[in-house]
């Protein structure tokens, strides 16, 4: 198991401890998986398709920290024609 660290999530953040794929794998090169493009009836481009090499587990993760909701502060209007200083 190679393990790195990961930051996923944007309504609730998290760091998790993840398995990548292995980087001398004959099959898939340490991409950890293998793609490939297809056509529609027609033979024109409809997309890519992903098949996961058997290096590694893309769902083995382990959740280490769930991290805070960081709030923003709220900013009072500032006239913009005011001769006062910002401070």
């Amino acid at each position: 198991m190679r393990l790195r660290l990961q930051l996923t999530g944007w309504d609730r953040r998290t760091l998790i401890l993840t398995d990548t794929p292995r980087p001398d794998c004959p099959l898939c090169a340490g991409h950890g998986g293998l793609a490939y493009d297809y056509g529609d009836h027609e033979g024109e481009y409809a997309g890519t398709e992903w098949d996961p090499c058997t290096c590694w587990d893309e769902t083995r993760r382990r959740t280490l920290l769930r991290l805070p909701r960081l709030r923003r502060r709220h900013q009072v209007a500032r006239d913009p024609w005011s001769d006062e200083p910002p401070f």
